[in-house]
């Protein structure tokens, strides 16, 4: 089956999102998904499928590359770890690779809150990804 069909749902939903500058490919036995997203509902809802189709995202057959729209405006929160750096991941699981890092007490911008477990944030050199929620702070 290739990709395109077995992500139909996906492909459909983000061309029915508004992200703009979409780019959808199937390069390598890997769909491609790149753009940016009006918002982070738009986002959550793009993992949310993915996560339905590929539960825990095992086959490793998707790259989304979906960033939030930088003129969504988020709230702070603080990185709350023990002694080391949260790592920011591409996906909302462990399983997906780590983008960047923010220290200890670090001050982000929390763009949604995905779900209980995994919030999407963007780091003050702009790095967006999803991280732990248990390692971070609302302030305000």
């Amino acid at each position: 089956m290739a990709l395109i069909d077995k992500y139909k749902v996906l492909i459909d939903t983000a061309r029915g999102s508004g992200i703009s500058d979409l780019q959808v490919a199937e390069q390598e036995g890997v769909l491609q998904i790149r753009g940016t997203a009006p918002n982070a509902d738009v986002k959550n809802k793009l993992w949310d499928i993915y996560n339905q189709i590929d539960p825990n995202f095992l086959t490793g057959d998707v790259v989304m590359n979906v960033d939030v729209s930088t003129a969504v405006a988020g709230s702070q929160v603080r990185v709350k770890t023990e002694n080391s750096s949260l790592n920011i991941r591409k996906g909302p699981g462990t399983d997906q690779p780590i983008l960047g890092k923010a220290a200890k007490d670090e001050i982000i911008t929390l763009i949604s809150r995905a779900n209980d477990q995994w919030w999407l944030v963007r780091t003050k050199d702009g790095e967006e990804g999803y991280a732990y929620a248990q390692y971070l702070e609302p302030l305000g």
